[in-house]
């Protein structure tokens, strides 16, 4: 009777030891695993980086209802842990495939804001003493002004004639924050420094720079770069786009990278060559049409998130002049979480000739295509600061989809 006491001791604790991992590794991957997944042929549907979790079958009716874009058919999938295991159940679209001309290319980007970011607030000496007006206003650091007393403001100009004109009478104020429409009053100061009226904020309408073109898509003219949006160096806040362009770039030089100091690409804006127009600052990347077409494109299909896999791809970027080059990288590991959309990849470069010129990804290399197994499967789009030889990638789905 003990004996059995005993037996049935260790063989409760071996199970709750395997138990408790096993109820851990479902969770986890209920939380990681994306809620929609797109694929040309789901009927073989894999994650090619997670091979342990397994779909049931598809039922012929589950591709039955059409949605509107006319690109895909909708259905259900239960995905499964080792193809025992429910983790959870998830959204089909069967969709064609897609294909995309990756491009590598670098360019220059001019961007203006739709109203004015404060980017700062800085207090005013008055002969009351310090005080800030914006600040009293309800005014914060990230805020978009859109009109002064009743006038629309594009640019830093515009706000410090409104102010000063104002000769210290109450001004109305509309703004944005996290997309909803705000109204205040400011009530403009006369610092002892000087006669002019003032806010006590710092503001910023337009901001440029060097990225890279990830695709162009020539059935719509369009175009999408970097990988992520633009956003104020000073606030980290994205950059609201009333108007923008991109123009061709030669890169001439590379600053290069090194642990804890980033390098850079730099080159030469070419005003007279416009590429195209920007529509579109997202967090996934900056989007537009495009002024030009190629008479042969280079066109891969892209490849949906759960065909990419750990191991080897490449980089397809610009170091010198404006030719694309292909360079070795390792996919190190693959997030399928929805909470960073833009970080769906630790990627880390070992081609020697790029490690030789740049250190690893610097700026300007944001939005290089990555490239695995023939199809497009991302972008570059951060570094890891304290070592340039790694850093994220996006999947080119999420920049797709999202444009």
């Amino acid at each position: 009777m003990g004996k059995c006491k005993k037996f049935f001791h260790v063989l409760s604790v071996s199970l709750l030891s395997l138990t408790i991992p096993l109820f851990g590794a479902i969770g986890y991957l209920d939380r990681t695993l994306p809620d929609l997944y797109r694929g040309g042929d789901l009927s073989l549907f894999s994650i090619a980086s997670q091979p342990y979790v397994q779909a049931g079958e598809l039922p012929t009716s589950a591709l039955g209802t059409q949605v509107s874009s006319a690109k895909s058919n909708t259905g259900i999938l239960d995905l499964k842990l080792f193809g025992i295991f429910p983790v959870k159940t998830v959204t089909v679209q069967q969709t064609s495939t897609v294909m995309l001309a990756p491009c590598g290319t670098p360019f220059g980007i001019k961007m203006f804001t739709d109203g004015v970011l404060v980017v700062g607030m800085s207090n005013l000496e008055t002969d009351m003493g310090s005080a800030n007006p914006a600040k009293d206003a309800g005014l914060e650091i990230g805020d978009i002004l859109c009109t002064l007393d009743g006038q629309q403001v594009y640019t830093n100009e515009d706000v410090s004639r409104i102010i000063s004109a104002s000769k210290g009478k109450q001004v109305e104020c509309t703004y944005r924050r996290d997309g909803e429409y705000k109204t205040t009053i400011l009530t403009p100061l006369q610092s002892r420094a000087g006669t002019a009226y003032r806010i006590g904020i710092w503001v910023r309408d337009s901001t440029a720079g060097i990225g890279t073109l990830t695709y162009c898509d020539f059935s719509n003219q369009t175009f999408a770069g970097l990988g992520h949006g633009v956003c104020d160096v000073d606030t980290g806040e994205l950059m609201p786009l009333m108007s923008g362009e991109i123009v061709d770039v030669t890169i001439n030089d590379i600053i290069k990278g090194k642990p804890g100091s980033p390098g850079e690409l730099r080159g030469v804006f070419h005003e007279d060559t416009l590429l195209g127009e920007l529509t579109s600052n997202q967090d996934t990347g900056v989007f537009g049409k495009l002024f030009f077409d190629y008479t042969n494109p280079y066109e891969l299909p892209m490849a949906f998130r759960q065909e990419v896999k750990e191991g080897p791809a490449q980089i397809l970027t610009t170091v010198s002049g404006n030719a694309p080059q292909l360079f070795d990288i390792v996919i190190d590991k693959i997030s399928f979480s929805q909470n960073n959309p833009t970080k769906n990849m630790i990627i880390r470069i070992t081609d020697p000739i790029l490690l030789e010129k740049t250190g690893g990804i610097i700026q300007g290399m944001s939005g290089s295509p990555i490239i695995q197994d023939g199809k497009l499967i991302g972008a570059v789009t951060h570094v890891f600061v304290n070592d340039p030889t790694k850093g994220y990638g996006i999947f080119a789905e999420n920049m797709y989809y999202s444009s």
